[in-house]
């Protein structure tokens, strides 16, 4: 059946524009929805202008489409699931799920048919396309972990997002640096204090040898007595 479309409807045209679709389409949906009417010879008169707009009415749909594509493209929606040790979900992340995330950290309502997913089964990141009508379609990354890691997870990033926000690298897990600036500072000053005059050094060899020889002394004095004896 032809039909005159009286407002937008996805993917198939806007207001004004003359279009083919099923009969039962038309009967049971556009037409009683108040969406688009029969294209007879009244209807297309009455039209002319809703046809002349049509243009316009698109070239402004689609840089709003654009527009919202540019917002969502990227964005990162984080779930905590139960899984099993090899990674499988105890259930799922549904289409409607991922909407309404991304209607809360976007402000952008999207119907869940948009999203070009089937529910999301397993631990990991998933590239979701959304499907806008726009030039390009905009991804989702959805990202899944397991749910009693998700607390050190979310503090991950955040201490991530606080470390770019100043300008600074987040310090890497075993980054010794500093311990080693520590040791290398002990190190030179027990070098400085190894180096003494050569007087010194002589006179500690000196007392060095002579305890040495001490000991000797004391052992031998006995054996002179038993033999005066």
């Amino acid at each position: 059946m032809k039909v005159i479309l009286l407002d937008y409807v996805y993917k198939h045209g806007v207001a004004g524009e003359v279009i083919n679709v099923a009969d039962g389409f038309a009967r049971n949906f556009l037409i009683p929805q108040g969406l688009a009417v029969k294209a007879s010879s009244g209807e297309l008169k009455r039209a002319e202008k809703l046809r002349a707009q049509a243009e316009v009415k698109r070239a402004t749909l689609t840089n709003e489409l654009n527009d919202l594509a540019r917002i969502i493209n990227g964005v990162e929606l984080i779930f905590g699931r139960r899984a099993a040790p090899t990674g499988k979900l105890f259930g799922s992340v549904t289409t409607q799920e991922v909407a309404d995330a991304l209607h809360e950290k976007t402000g952008v309502t999207v119907d869940r048919r948009r999203i070009s997913q089937q529910p999301l089964r397993e631990i990991g990141t998933h590239d979701v396309p959304i499907r806008l009508g726009s030039d390009s379609s905009p991804i989702v990354k959805v990202t899944i972990v397991r749910e009693e890691e998700m607390a050190e997870f979310m503090a991950k990033r955040a201490a991530q997002a606080e470390a770019a926000a100043s300008g600074e690298e987040p310090k890497k897990s075993g980054d010794k640096d500093a311990p080693r600036q520590e040791e290398e500072s002990v190190d030179a000053e027990e070098a400085r204090t190894e180096i003494l005059p050569a007087s010194k050094v002589r006179e500690m060899i000196e007392r060095s040898q002579q305890e040495e020889a001490a000991p000797a002394d004391v052992e031998s004095q006995p054996e002179a007595n038993s033999e005066t004896e």
